[in-house]
């Protein structure tokens, strides 16, 4: 699987090639920030509507799949909650990128853009989040690519991982 990158700011989000994006959640946090707050915004407040209403709270765990098109480039909307921000370890990272995996897997999407967990609110550093993202996907053949919704500066303490991952991985891997 490759990991790229794509600029949290919205105008990017046409290029990317992608049939669903991933952004997260906190329970404790309105309104939502992050590339959770640029799709809010580009869907014309329809994640704010879910929060208010309590059809999705952003208890950990919790997921809701919605409609992207035509707001957004992406067929799919996947919303994956992250619990109270003061309770987030690497644990519920873990949880929430294997659950965005396997969201992924079920659905047969290959290739996603995707925010990883807390990264939106510095909740966790570039490079353990881009490690432990490693760690939890390894070299699955499922996924093609995601794009991770990251700015430059993030980009450029997360390259020097990325890169060693690919000198280590085996050819095909």
């Amino acid at each position: 699987m490759e990991l790229r990158f794509l600029p949290p700011e919205s105008r990017y989000l046409d290029e990317a090639s992608a049939e669903l994006c991933a952004c997260t959640i906190w329970k404790d946090e309105r309104p939502v920030r992050g590339f959770a707050g640029t799709l809010d915004w580009r869907l014309g407040g329809r994640l704010s509507a879910l929060l208010k209403s309590g059809f999705v709270r952003g208890d950990l765990g919790e997921m809701l799949l919605v409609p992207g098109k035509p707001h957004v480039p992406f067929e799919k909307v996947l919303v994956v909650g992250l619990g109270a921000r003061g309770e987030f370890d690497d644990g519920a990272f873990r949880q929430a990128v294997l659950r965005i995996a396997r969201a992924l897997e079920g659905m047969r999407v290959r290739r996603a853009v995707v925010e990883l967990p807390g990264r939106a609110t510095e909740a966790i550093d570039p490079e353990r989040a881009v490690t432990l993202t490693i760690d939890c996907l390894g070299a699955s053949s499922e996924h093609d690519a995601w794009w991770l919704v990251e700015g430059g500066a993030a980009q450029k303490l997360m390259q020097p991982r990325l890169r060693s991952r690919r000198t280590a991985s085996p050819p095909g891997g």
